[in-house]
């Protein structure tokens, strides 16, 4: 049996822009939409969801290469990070 691996993104954002929850939830459906899209990865909020301008993005892919995981998480995330309406606070990437 082969061994699957995932690779999970995290990234912390600065959305200093927005002014609501709403505006929040509008600005992070179309950045997760078009991460999915491209990547064919899985993008969730996973902390600061009743916080206007602080979003954390899980970010994850299974693979049975390891590399090839690792790989495609961080060229979301890089996606991420070129297209947010914000900034970026903090972002790490690990291999289960």
């Amino acid at each position: 049996m082969a061994t699957a691996r995932v690779a999970l993104g995290m990234v912390e954002l600065h959305l200093p822009d927005v002014g609501s929850l709403k505006e929040k939830r509008h600005v992070l459906k179309g950045l997760k939409e078009r991460v999915r899209a491209r990547y064919e990865v899985s993008v969730a909020e996973v902390d600061h969801q009743d916080v206007w301008q602080r979003a954390t993005l899980a970010v994850a892919y299974v693979s049975a290469d390891a590399r090839h995981a690792s790989e495609v998480v961080s060229k979301a995330m890089d996606f991420i990070e070129d297209h947010v309406e914000g900034r970026v606070i903090e972002s790490s990437v690990e291999v289960l």
